[in-house]
């Protein structure tokens, strides 16, 4: 029972304040795919050159998502019409909205930049949940356990103990590892996750030694079929 149940002696750690004891800010990464959206009151037309998307977020389909946006490139840059090539990444949203801002009024009076949002922000859940995939996250924050419950929760067969996170941070692959049955969890800093993060939970050992032998099945009934065929046949010719 132990290995099956989350977050237990909850009650030997104190009171956990703010967001779950960890700052969660997102911020732009390379590949990331931006919705931006200006607006000028004085002069409309002025800034219709800037959306890629007419109308809400909400109304398009997701493959217009997918295509549609601007692509913050390896460099961490995008390219706005007019304006040109401008660094983004390592910036939060309103970083990036007032950056912009700042940009755009170089070309165009009293413009506003009201939105900027990340298209592309998906997770990947793999190994003993009941639903491995790939999640889009519409609202650019989840939590570890929530991204478990996304997927179905884990399976009887799930090491609660020795979830992975896989990490991409400035180029390099981190991991890092999780106890369900902890309640330490809900102090990590990778409580919640970034775009792109891969959460992969390990099979116990049941699954393991199941799998091994489920394998080995069809080869042990082969070989016994071959033996008592060869037996078969040396009696019927004896």
């Amino acid at each position: 029972m132990r290995d099956i149940v989350y977050f237990q002696h909850t009650d030997t750690i104190p009171p956990i304040s703010g967001q779950n004891g960890v700052d969660y800010i997102v911020k732009i990464m390379p590949n990331d795919n931006l919705f931006i959206k200006v607006l000028c009151a004085a002069n409309p037309a002025s800034v219709e050159i800037f959306d890629m998307m007419p109308g809400q977020v909400g109304n398009m389909s997701a493959n217009n998502l997918d295509i549609l946006g601007y692509l913050v490139d390896s460099n961490g840059n995008i390219n706005l019409p007019t304006v040109g090539e401008v660094h983004v990444a390592g910036l939060t949203k309103e970083e990036v909205i007032q950056m912009l801002q700042k940009e755009i009024s170089k070309y165009v009076a009293d413009p506003v930049v009201i939105n900027v949002r990340i298209l592309n922000y998906k997770i990947t859940i793999l190994g003993e949940v009941n639903r491995p995939g790939v999640y889009t996250v519409t609202d650019e924050r989840i939590s570890v356990p929530q991204a478990l419950a996304l997927a179905g929760d884990l399976t009887i067969y799930g090491q609660r103990h020795n979830v992975q996170l896989m990490r991409i941070e400035n180029g390099e692959k981190k991991f890092y590892y999780f106890d369900l049955t902890s309640p330490n969890i809900f102090s990590s800093p990778n409580y919640y996750l970034v775009q792109n993060d891969v959460l992969y939970v390990s099979p116990n050992g049941t699954r393991v030694r199941s799998s091994t032998t489920n394998q080995n099945i069809p080869l042990t009934i082969s070989i016994v079929t071959a033996l008592l065929t060869i037996v078969s046949l040396f009696i019927r010719y004896k």
